[in-house]
């Protein structure tokens, strides 16, 4: 059983990243292998809405572009499940995050129950480090898009500097118990 978290913070040493390696954390000790992927380190460039929008995306379930983005979509559709851990910036996900998940949305959307992504477990973080506003609209975000992908959402952490302590234990718990259930499917 394998279980990958995108992490996309630019501080891979951050709030975020450490929310995705403690659910890898508890994913292992519950026995699965595990996978970090630091999306601020690959190329993924923006959504170019091809064709007047819907092009191979919408109609042949793939991207255009050539960059690192099949590459992550292709390990995530391997998985088990999946971790999606995203800082808060202005009260909604990263950039980066939200690029990715464009992207992703659109060449899973037109598959319908053929998406990649359909029944997939996934446990969603928001991390508001600064201020620690804006967690849960940019959870909600999460939150719609899984459901666009058809994702079965396994849970839904927010973390902030003031509850990082007690959250790092929960999304290891939740990393245990995210693994215990996709290994039970």
């Amino acid at each position: 059983m394998t279980i990958i978290a995108v992490q996309t913070s630019p501080n891979e040493d951050g709030l975020t990243a450490r929310m995705a390696k403690a659910a890898l954390e508890g994913a292992e000790q519950a026995g699965a292998q595990t996978e970090m992927i630091h999306l601020r380190s690959l190329n993924i460039g923006l959504c170019l809405a091809c064709e007047s929008g819907w092009g191979p995306c919408g109609k042949e379930g793939r991207c255009n572009q050539d960059d690192d983005f099949e590459m992550v979509r292709q390990k995530l559709a391997s998985a088990d499940a999946f971790v999606l851990s995203s800082p808060v910036y202005f009260g909604e996900v990263s950039e980066i995050t939200k690029c990715f998940l464009d992207r992703l949305r659109r060449c899973e959307w037109g598959l319908g129950e053929e998406s990649l992504f359909s029944g997939k477990p996934a446990l969603g973080v928001t991390a508001a480090g600064g201020s620690g506003g804006g967690a849960v609209p940019a959870l909600h975000g999460i939150e719609t898009y899984f459901y666009h992908l058809r994702c079965r959402i396994f849970d839904l952490l927010t973390v902030t500097q003031r509850s990082k302590e007690y959250q790092l234990e929960a999304a290891r718990a939740a990393g245990a118990a995210l693994a215990r259930f996709a290994d039970s499917e």
